[in-house]
């Protein structure tokens, strides 16, 4: 781990030292109730079972741990995430509060979920952060046995956890920032690029679950032929290149690059970096595992992950959230140059996981209205603080996607398959879209109607070309940004975009949804619903938190009709649809986005297709409040929705004067042009 924050003390060392001992005495006390006893006997146990990786790390001694003693460790630590294992655990909050009451039960809940991150810092050696979670643990004891009534536990437990997350906010939060601005200040880098990738050992250094799926994919990359493992890097590289390009922005003023991928992708990541490097660009990595629901998170366990995704409640106020703030401003200011030259993050993503629909569970935490507004307040102000100095209209990303194993028996035809989608020709659909525009482009409104069970009837209103022959609405994106091809989008008019959107079942974000349904007025959603619940209350409540993010309403950011039939039919071959990414699944069937335009921040640069027309659907009502109340521009999310095509009806173009011009009728492209679209759908 690099000096940038870390250097180890006699002071915490001696810290360390005492914390531990202390909790490996914590079972022998006898001086709580028994279930309360019980917990912090269950967390001391967990510690424990990391401290010995910890004490590797410190002697120097982590690394030379067999293959079989890394698998070992690997299995004893996460164990505690296994189904049957977490469900009976103060880890989950139901059996908390079950066991401990609604007044504690909750508030420990959380904070065990908190202390569980001393696995990833005993893997890094960081003592520091072990050391924090251990006096964590201690306070809250030593609180729990100060009060002898639960309602006083309860003030105690809540305090202490308040005092810990805004204590320490300036190293977690800073790290986080830094680490992505800063490749001096990289763990990863250095594994990928030094260590033999042949041999497994190296992924049990992160401290992330290793499963069948991270050994998988890395066993596979292998038994790839050099030069495919180059290509696919190769692909990857070129997007991120290109996706500066196609937007006019500066990629040399830019010196650094965010690798951002799963853990098994090494071989592929270590040829990206090279190619990276070539290009002028150093990267900073961030890995995550393939069994989270977040790519950054090493939770292999996608109901404890959602169980715990609201415990900010238990701590979350206005002081809170402007100390975070407060922190981030500071960062920044300080990294300032390094900020103004990271070029934003190049993704790679995974599919092919079992499709997690989570249960909502009453002992999880819950924000209240007013902390619901700060949530907004505070994306809004992170959003703000991050682009000015990470400036939107400089930056890009690009995101590339692959299965892994977990997705069934045909894995490797799968994964072969999802290359050739990656690398599909540019030239070709570039051309085939360029005649979908020209159609579009001569309309005021788009009208799209689903068939079947799918009742979707929504009339999208497009922007006033006022000189055709330079202007259009729709961009022609191929793969750049968001590999693979293709797609043509724009921003809609908010007003005069009216109607219902409908999908019989859709994943977002990994979680699913059953007969998703919003209903649009004047482009904002004005009610919605699904199906995944028996109460709908529980249903809006689902979509509210995941969709909507918590806002009241979302505007239409953006109306998009997908090209890419051969993914489309890859999805329904192998029956996969319901597991492909939204990255690959917005390109099978016309998308619809909630949220924040494509142009987020960068309204203002001019944006051209290759024909060389200004792409001037870049704004609507909404980001155009930037102009005249910042706060409100901007919701900092974009969620798209795709009707996939055995759901569409008809997609007609509307003119001024009335007429009719199809672009697809009952799932078929009609367009002079697009013939090639409809082989692979007639397949």
């Amino acid at each position: 781990m690099s000096s940038t924050f870390y250097k180890e003390s006699d002071d915490i060392m001696e810290r360390f030292e005492l914390a531990t001992e202390r909790i490996s005495q914590i079972k022998e006390d006898k001086e709580l109730p028994e279930n309360l006893q019980a917990y912090f006997n269950q967390v001391a146990d967990f510690v424990m079972t990391v401290l010995p990786i910890m004490n590797k790390a410190i002697d120097g001694t982590l690394a030379e741990r067999s293959l079989e003693q890394c698998q070992a460790d690997n299995k004893t630590i996460f164990s505690i995430y296994e189904k049957d294992n977490y469900e009976n655990s103060f880890l989950c909050p139901t059996y908390a509060v079950e066991k401990l009451g609604e007044e504690v039960g909750g508030p420990l809940s959380a904070a065990f979920y908190s202390i569980t991150s001393i696995i990833e810092a005993a893997f890094a050696g960081r003592v520091d952060k072990f050391t924090i979670y251990c006096e964590l643990l201690l306070q809250l004891y030593g609180e729990c046995q100060i009060e002898d009534e639960d309602k006083y536990r309860r003030e105690s437990i809540l305090n202490a956890l308040y005092s810990f997350k805004h204590d320490y906010c300036q190293m977690f939060l800073s790290e986080q920032i830094i680490s992505m601005v800063d490749p001096e200040y990289d763990f990863y880098t250095r594994i990928i690029m030094e260590d033999d990738l042949s041999d497994d050992r190296y992924m049990y250094k992160y401290g992330m679950y290793i499963g069948p799926n991270e050994l998988g994919i890395a066993a596979h990359l292998r038994s790839l032929p050099h030069e495919d493992v180059v290509a696919m890097a190769q692909t990857y590289v070129q997007g991120y290149i290109k996706g500066f390009e196609v937007t006019g922005k500066d990629i040399s003023i830019k010196d650094t690059v965010g690798v951002n991928a799963p853990v098994g992708f090494e071989l592929m990541t270590r040829e990206a970096i090279r190619l990276f490097d070539e290009a002028g660009l150093a990267a900073t990595v961030r890995f995550g595992g393939t069994s989270s629901r977040n790519l950054f998170s090493s939770v292999p366990n996608k109901q404890c992950e959602y169980d715990h995704k609201d415990d900010r409640a238990y701590y979350w106020d206005k002081g809170m959230a402007d100390r975070f703030l407060e922190v981030q401003k500071n960062t920044l200011e300080k990294h300032k140059e390094l900020a103004a030259v990271y070029g934003g993050p190049a993704v790679i993503e995974t599919f092919g996981e079992v499709p997690f629909e989570p249960a909502n569970r009453d002992a999880n935490a819950v924000y209240s209205d007013k902390q619901n507004e700060l949530n907004v307040y505070y994306a809004s102000q992170n959003g703000q603080i991050n682009n000015q100095y990470i400036k939107g209209e400089e930056r890009s990303f690009t995101i590339i996607a692959y299965p892994i194993p977990e997705i069934g028996k045909d894995f490797n035809e799968i994964f072969n398959e999802t290359v050739a989608v990656n690398t599909m020709d540019y030239e070709l659909y570039k051309n085939i879209q360029q005649h979908i525009i020209d159609v579009l482009d001569q309309g005021e409104k788009v009208h799209i109607t689903g068939r079947g069970d799918n009742h979707t009837d929504i009339t999208v209103k497009l922007h006033h070309l006022d000189d055709p022959a330079h202007q259009t609405n729709f961009e022609n994106c191929v793969a750049d940004v968001n590999i693979p091809v293709g797609e043509v989008f724009t921003s809609p008019e908010l007003e005069g975009t009216n109607g219902v959107l409908h999908v019989t079942q859709v994943y977002l974000n990994e979680l699913g949804y059953r007969n998703l349904e919003m209903k649009f007025e004047d482009g904002k959603i004005i009610s919605y619903t699904c199906s995944n619940f028996d109460n709908e209350e529980e249903n809006k409540k689902y979509i509210y938190d995941n969709v909507l993010h918590k806002h009241d309403t979302l505007p239409m950011g953006e109306f998009a009709i997908g090209t890419n039939t051969r993914a489309f039919v890859m999805g329904q071959k192998y029956s996969i649809a319901d597991k492909l990414p939204i990255l690959i699944a917005e390109k099978t069937g016309p998308h619809f986005a909630v949220g924040d335009t494509c142009y987020s921040h960068a309204e203002d640069v001019p944006m051209y297709n290759p024909d060389g027309k200004e792409c001037i659907a870049r704004d609507n009502s909404c980001s155009l409040l930037r102009k005249t109340d910042f706060s409100k521009a901007y919701f900092n999310c974009h969620t798209d929705i795709t009707i996939p095509y055995y759901e569409l009806g008809d997609i007609t173009v509307i003119t001024a004067d009335g007429r009719e011009l199809p672009i697809i009728r009952e799932g078929r492209f009609v367009v002079e042009g697009t013939e090639e679209l409809n082989k692979a759908l007639d397949m």
